[in-house]
Formats: structure tokens, sequence, C-alpha cells
């Protein structure tokens, strides 16, 4: 057998360690050739999804954040559980909360028949919590792509890593960093709270126990949601306008009407409060934050290369 020279073996072990490295990165043309049509396919349906009902746009981008936060961006959210694992579905941040699946189904759906086992679920998810957010007037950004799915769920992990609503700012801080994510980030992503609803059971504490509440919102609240049952009454996340992806939110924490606990926290607790104070008066500067966090949270330790699969459906492995 001819030997090799230690000088061309250094170069390709250099060569195969920069292959290595780019199957593990994610990139933004990862369908030009393979699936052409997939992102416009996505976009169809989001819009279609939104059009239908606009607090689905808050449900898809909850489903990418609570993807992310669990074993990274990998689709675990998505599996139902079977005999081998019991998935993430029924963690307590999600019960009875995270929603949208049945739309991310006819999504799935819609690829396949574009493309067949090229697109992951995973991928489906970041592309669609984009789409979701410029469907209600928000920003825009280009989603990395090349994401694989997960062959498993972790229920242990959803319970301990996605963030509570009654979280305290150092909590929010420690949970965001775990995964890499900036105080900046964590903040910023936040605003994501300017769309959508939340369940009485996340903020009931909070308008009849805390003192850091503006009392005529507290009072609004209430009747909705009183101190026994309700637990699934619903309130907007921002009173003021709740399907419009906009810095109303920051607003609404400078004047104590932070829905949920976790909400309230990033103002009137000192570290956070100028950035909230920026945020509430430069859509622009929110905008460019929300999407670098984003994209910063869509990097949480995706499947690449050979690990993982394409699902041919979401809810369960191939």
């Amino acid at each position: 057998m001819a030997r090799i020279s230690s000088s061309k073996y250094s170069w390709l072990l250099v060569f195969f360690t920069l292959v290595a490295i780019s199957s593990a990165q994610l990139s933004s043309t990862f369908y030009s050739s393979s699936c052409p049509s997939a992102l416009s396919t996505i976009k169809s349906a989001v819009n279609a999804a939104v059009k239908k009902e606009k607090r689905m746009a808050a449900s898809l981008l909850r489903l990418h954040f609570h993807d992310c936060f669990v074993q990274g961006c990998d689709g675990s959210v998505l599996l139902d559980d079977n005999s081998t694992f019991t998935g993430e579905k029924t963690a307590g941040p999600n019960l009875n909360s995270i929603r949208g699946f049945d739309v991310i189904d006819n999504i799935k759906t819609q690829v396949e028949s574009v493309c067949k086992q090229t697109v992951s679920c995973a991928d489906i998810l970041a592309v669609a919590a984009r789409d979701s957010v410029v469907a209600l007037g928000g920003p825009t950004w280009t989603v990395l792509l090349g994401r694989r799915d997960s062959l498993t769920a972790s229920l242990s992990a959803a319970n301990s890593d996605l963030p509570a609503a009654t979280s305290d700012l150092s909590a929010l801080i420690s949970a965001f960093s775990k995964k890499s994510l900036s105080t900046t980030d964590m903040i910023a992503l936040s605003g994501a709270h300017t769309i959508g609803l939340a369940r009485c059971t996340t903020f009931r504490t909070r308008i009849y126990n805390e003192t850091n509440i503006d009392s005529s919102f507290a009072t609004s609240l209430q009747a909705n949601c009183p101190t026994s049952g309700g637990d699934d009454n619903t309130a907007p996340l921002d009173t003021r306008t709740s399907s419009v992806f906009d810095i109303n939110y920051y607003k609404n924490l400078q004047a104590n009407k932070g829905l949920l606990h976790s909400d309230q926290q990033l103002f009137n607790n000192g570290s956070a409060d100028s950035q909230v104070n920026t945020y509430a008066g430069n859509s622009n500067k929110f905008f460019s934050d929300f999407t670098a966090a984003m994209i910063n949270m869509g990097n949480i330790s995706p499947l690449t290369g050979s690990s993982g699969e394409i699902r041919l459906n979401c809810r369960k492995t191939n």
C-alpha cells in the first residue's frame, strides 16, 4: 500500500475537517436546488392559516421557540408520545397551551406534495415562525435552513428548560444563557408577546396578588379570570394591538400592564429597563434586535448532515 506523505496527510485532515464543519452549518440556500418551491409553499399555507385566525401567527411562532429550547431546533415538540418516549406536548409549559399542530401538518402535506421527504419539520417550524411575524406586520429575516428532525423528544427537558410565566428576571436570564442567548436576545424575543393570548391560569396570581401592576388593568382582567375556575379563559398579551407585531408590548411594560409576571419582570427591575425603554420608542431597533435574536435562537443545536432524519409525518418518526 502506498504511503501518504505527512504534508499530504495534513492537507487531507484539514480538508475533511472543513467538510465536517461545513456540514454542520445551516444555509439560507439549502433547498434552492432540492426544493426551490419550499419557502413559497410554506408562506402561502401560513398566510392562509393566519387569515383564518390571526392568533395562529403567535401560536406558530411559539412552536418554534418551544422546539428550539428543548434539545435544540429539531422538531421534537411536534412528536406524539409513543412506546419509546413521552413527548413534550404534556409538559407543564405546553399542556393545553401550545397549538397549531394541525397547521404544521397541513404545511408538511403541501411541502411533501412538491418535494418528497426533503424538507424537515424543524425547518418548516423556523420558516413558519418568520412568515407568521411578517403576516402581522412584523419584520422579515433570512431563515437559515438545513435542520433535520430528531428521533426522540424529552418531557423532562421541556419541563426544566422552558421558561415559566412565573419566572423572575434572573431566572429568565439564566434560562436563555443556557441556550447561548444573551440578555439582549431574551428581552428582544420577549417582544413576541406583542401578539397572541395567554390563559388565565398563567396570570391569575399576578392580577390578584402582585403590586407592580396597574390597578385598573388588573381589575379589568379579573372578571374573565376569577380566583377559581376559568383556567382556560384567555386575555391578550398586548392589550393594545394583539394582532399587530409592534412595540406596544414594551409600552405596556412601562405602564405596569405586562400580562405575565415574566413580562413585567423586564421593567422596574433595573437591568432591563433601558432596553425596554429603547424598544418602546424605536421600532426599528426592536425589529433589528428581534430578527437577530430569532436567527440566534434558530441556531440552537440543530441536527445536520446525517444526524436525525427527514420525517414524512411531523408527529412521528419514520
